[in-house]
């Protein structure tokens, strides 16, 4: 492998080019070297128009310098474009566009319609979209959806790629798809397509008395309906049969066969009227979507007898079911009627069964149950006959929990202590399951304690505060003084009780809150542990309840409040947004049952200075001058603020702010020692803020590219040529970028080869650079980096692909196109059309393709042979376009000084059988001229059952592209195929010519008259040197 020639195309200026042998060329016209700048554009403005093709090289010379004299045009012209360059100046540079095309396993079904794109596939195949972008530089892709489920994602790999690739897809994933491509420049490009999955479910039948719910056994009633419903898209359409007997509507007065209005065409009923004993038999229903994407149909049987009948069950287990944690549970579920045999599963109320049951049959087992296991059963039973059958039974978990207290002083009375002579309340608190089953005992210094007059034992209504009782204590004694314990438990035992202590004596008093004098305000730094403190005095102690005081915001643990059972809450690793005020205040549970104490607590969270820019890269050419600032944004404390300028570790300026919230550092005069890290550390008491700025003269990385038409071309049979091109980011930044650094490898292999590209003059912003790659073996692929060289030294570098595809040459010689590769030799289908052509091989096409229509084989005869063809089966109508674009050929100019005359022969095999054959035509546009297309051939009507063969001489002046139109005649027996395309240099042999149509070779006469006049004042203005 060589890497050879390099020619410069200085697309924004046209300056001279480089080259380093006579080996070279560019694959698309340029202008040569020589000429000044206004020249040069109007050189350009001509080949924009047709009007002159100027070749950088022929293949058969050297480089051709051509000096024209065109004064009074040049002038004018050159005025125009310094008008033109003081508006735009972006050379290359483009915003976005793009195009969507398909090339998954898709059913091209309503491919176009109203001119909004649909992609149908069928579920489980792979879907696959590319998004074609074009733009400079490149443009980022991003693929979003809409109009699917929210929770829908695409794998990373493929959101941002140009291709999206979903395997087996769902139809959840129907919707609308959208490419977005963006690069900065203008608005970015959408373009979307709607994903159409078809689908069709399994069908089932239901058997009922009437439309709506089902009674007791059907062959007491007279008339039966059996119901028909199928999930599809597109919708589905149902055919009934008795045994191997089809029933249509009215082919049987006992039969009737209808839709229910309310659910039009989802479902098929079978109604039979007052039954006979034909009417018991096998029904079939079979559920169609006529083929589409090769769905077939599906069908399901259901056989009706006098013994047909709704399912009953029974349940044998209590309801409800309560038991210890721990015990296993069975469920048995049983059928007590039903025909045919029911089949029985079981659900549960809320949530899915616990993963550990077992299941056999209709009997289900939980073992070792947990209280997370209770909740409602449910046994169904379904056998498509009438409604489903269903009992249900409520298991319970039995448990005890959260046992608490407190002490209610005598409420006649305003003082919150506990006093001799007074009433007082003990009231004890705990969560049961089953709350009926929950007993209280209550004991005094470990001794049983019964209700009396003064000792006052109730339990308070479960509605109101359920698991609670009350021990009141009247007329308060001296002797009453002890411990009390209350102790909860449930009937049956099994479940550990509860036992809660309460002290009442003469040191019992209400709770109190202070916080130390040092604790508030507390002051701390970000990412610290801190506790704060509230001291509670008091027996006895209360929970004590933390929350923010300051805002309604949540507590660092997410709730809006937080229990403390010594008063100290903890926070660790604190941010400065927990800085505030938080309030600590007692609880009733576990103390008195008086106003809440509370008390106040002030954090502050200390933090070091923010700033900006944390990072900034400075890009400058030497000699120039730059200034660094860096500002601050927040602090705390913002009092006291110092900051540090360093080079490395040099430090190079102190100091202290005053009013000001930024400082800066000034470069005069760049040089190779001025490069480097610049670090700004802003200082106050909790620490430091930095700013870093890289100050270097490295070169932007050149932008690849990605537009170059037809960049591949070949002159020898194993090894191909690459036309790359490039601009360069922001080349006035740094100094003059005087080469490049080109390295290629192989794709997959280690070694780099390398070479300089050596640069003259300066690069203007938008100037395109080509450098021509040749002797690159066919079909591999190559990774290329590009490297700016200054004299700075190295710059970014930036790392393309290229790959072989079958070239359609750049300067056209010969082209042929059987439809064979993958790609279809670069032909795409046209985005304004109705539908697309196909490619298709006898060998691969539906089984069930339409008869008398269609080539039985490729034009030589293959089955296995490719060809491109129009399907005008459903749901394609009459007049409706399907288009076929060619790439887009160059010509070769003979003559360098003007227009070129160059003919080429068109050919290609047609194929049009069947009693419906339409229109095909071809159409010649040329360069420049989007919305004319010049009819260059036309048939119609019925050829016969062969391939046929056209001739067609055309004459372009410039680049060029063929047009395929095939229109869909009247019926379903019109399909047109193509293969075969060729384009040779030169006139088509005479006798290959038609002799009648008189279309044929008519653009390139009409094209060249309306060019004449302006190509005899070209020549008169512009007497060759």
């Amino acid at each position: 492998m060589s890497v050879g020639c390099v020619g410069l195309q200085r697309s924004a200026h046209g300056r001279r080019q480089g080259r380093t042998d006579g080996q070279c060329f560019l694959p698309l016209l340029a202008v040569p070297g020589h000429l000044d700048s206004a020249r040069a554009q109007v050189e350009r403005a001509l080949l924009a128009a047709g009007l002159q093709k100027v070749p950088l090289r022929p293949p058969w010379a050297g480089y051709v310098h051509v000096h024209v004299k065109m004064d009074l045009v040049y002038g004018l012209v050159w005025l125009l474009t310094v008008l033109l360059e003081g508006i735009s100046g972006q050379g290359v540079y483009a915003p976005p566009t793009v195009r969507i095309v398909h090339s998954g396993l898709a059913c091209n079904i309503e491919e176009e319609r109203y001119s909004e794109r649909v992609y149908t596939i069928r579920e489980g195949e792979t879907l696959e979209l590319t998004c074609l972008v074009t733009g400079h530089p490149r443009p980022q892709i991003r693929w979003t959806k809409t109009a699917g489920s929210a929770s829908d994602r695409f794998q990373d790999s493929s959101v941002f790629n140009e291709t999206l690739r979903i395997t087996n897809i769902q139809r959840h994933q129907g919707g609308r798809y959208y490419c977005k491509a963006e690069n900065g420049l203008g608005s970015p490009a959408i373009k979307s397509i709607r994903v159409d999955v078809y689908y069709l479910d399994d069908p089932v039948v239901t058997v009922h008395q009437s439309i709506g719910e089902a009674k007791e056994q059907f062959y007491y009633e007279r008339t039966v309906f059996l119901r028909c419903v199928a999930n599809s898209n597109p919708p589905v359409r149902y055919s009934w049969r008795r045994g191997q007997e089809v029933l249509l509507q009215g082919s049987d007065k006992g039969v009737e066969i209808y839709e229910p209005f309310f659910t039009q065409g989802e479902t098929k009923i079978l109604k039979l009227k007052n039954l006979r004993p034909q009417d018991y038999a096998n029904y079939s229903c079979i559920a169609s979507v006529r083929n589409v994407c090769n769905i077939p149909d599906k069908m399901v049987s259901f056989r009706l007898s006098n013994k047909t009948a709704s399912p009953s069950i029974k349940l044998l287990v209590d309801d409800p079911i309560v038991v210890n944690p721990g015990e296993a549970i069975t469920l048995v579920c049983v059928t007590t009627g039903g025909e045919p045999t029911p089949s029985l599963t079981w659900v549960r109320s809320f949530g899915t069964l616990p993963e550990k049951i077992v299941l056999n049959g209709g009997t289900l087992t939980i073992p070792a149950i947990t209280s997370d296991d209770a909740g409602t059963y449910s046994c169904i039973a379904n056998n498509n006959v009438g409604n489903p059958a269903k009992k249900s039974t409520n298991i319970i978990v039995r448990a005890l929990k959260k046992g608490r207290f407190w002490i209610t002083p005598d409420p006649y009375h305003k003082d919150d202590n506990i006093q001799i002579g007074r009433e007082v309340k003990i009231s004890c608190q705990v969560e049961a399951v089953p709350s009926e089953e929950l007993t209280f005992s209550w004991f005094k210094n470990g001794r049983p304690l019964r209700s009396s007059e003064r000792m006052v034992i109730t339990q308070t209504d479960p509605d109101v505060s359920p698991g609670t009782t009350n021990l009141d204590i009247i007329d308060l004694k001296f002797t009453d003084f002890g411990t009390y314990t209350c102790v909860a438990s449930l009937k049956g035992g099994g479940i550990s009780d509860i036992s809660i202590d309460v002290n009442i004596s003469s040191s019992t008093v209400p709770p109190n809150l202070t916080v130390p004098q040092e604790k508030s305000p507390l002051v701390t730094r970000e990412g610290d542990t801190i506790e704060l403190q509230c001291q509670v005095t008091g027996k006895p102690k209360p929970i004590i309840l933390w929350s923010r005081a300051d805002k309604e915001v949540a507590m660092p643990d997410g709730t809006m409040q937080m229990e403390s059972y010594d008063g100290t809450l903890r926070i660790v690793n604190v941010s400065r947004e927990m800085s505030g005020m938080y309030r600590c205040q007692t609880s009733q549970y576990n103390g008195f049952n008086v106003k809440p104490r509370e008390a106040l607590v002030q954090l502050i969270v200390q933090y070091p200075p923010a700033v900006e820019p944390a990072f900034l890269e400075i890009r400058q050419g030497q000699d120039r001058s730059v200034t660094m600032s860096c500002r601050v944004l927040r602090a705390y404390p913002i009092r006291v603020l110092t900051y540090e300028w360093r080079l490395g570790n040099k430090l190079l300026r102190t100091g202290q702010f005053d009013s000001q919230e930024y400082t800066e550092y000034p470069l005069k005069s760049l040089s190779n020692e001025n490069y480097g890290v610049y670090n700004c550390s802003i200082i106050n008491e909790a620490g430091a803020g930095r700013c870093s700025f890289l100050v270097t003269g490295k070169a932007y990385a050149p932008e690849f590219y990605y537009d170059t038409y037809n960049p591949v071309w070949q002159n020898r049979h194993r090894v191909y040529s690459y036309s790359l091109q490039w601009t360069q980011m922001n080349p006035d930044a740094v100094d003059r970028i005087v080469a490049y650094r080109l390295g290629i490898r192989q794709a997959g292999q280690q070694r780099w080869w390398e070479q300089e590209i050596k640069i003259n003059g300066n690069i203007q912003k938008g100037e395109l650079i080509t450098y021509n790659l040749t002797e690159l073996i066919k079909p591999e692929a190559y990774e290329v980096r590009l490297t700016p060289l200054t004299k700075f030294g190295e710059g970014d570098s930036t790392i393309r692909v290229i790959k072989y595809t079958a070239p359609v040459n750049p300067h056209l010689r010969e082209f042929h196109c059987g439809f064979e590769d993958g790609n279809i030799c670069l032909f795409t289908q046209d985005d304004t059309d109705n539908f697309d052509w196909t490619k298709q091989s006898t060998a691969t096409r539906n089984t069930k393709y339409t008869p008398n229509t269609g080539p039985s084989a490729d034009r030589s005869g293959s089955k296995e042979g490719f060809y491109m063809y129009i399907e005008t089966s459903r749901p394609r109508l009459e007049g409706e376009k399907a288009r076929l674009l060619s790439p887009v050929f160059s010509i070769a100019p003979k003559n360098p000084y003007g227009p070129t005359n160059s003919a080429y022969c068109f050919s290609f095999f047609y194929h049009m059988y069947g009693q419906h054959i339409g229109v095909l035509n071809v159409y010649l546009r040329l360069k420049g001229q989007t919305t004319i297309e010049n009819p260059l051939w036309s048939s119609s009507g019925n050829k016969g059952q062969r391939w046929n063969e056209a001739h067609v001489n055309i004459y372009p002046i410039t680049s060029f592209q063929l047009i395929f139109e095939g229109i869909r005649g009247p019926g379903i027996e019109g399909d047109i195929a193509i293969d075969d395309v060729s384009i040779a240099e030169g006139e088509c042999a005479k006798q290959d010519l038609p002799t009648k149509n008189s279309v044929d070779g008519a653009v390139g006469i009409l094209v060249h008259i309306w060019l004449f006049p302006v190509i005899i004042l070209i020549s008169i203005l512009s007497p060759r040197r």
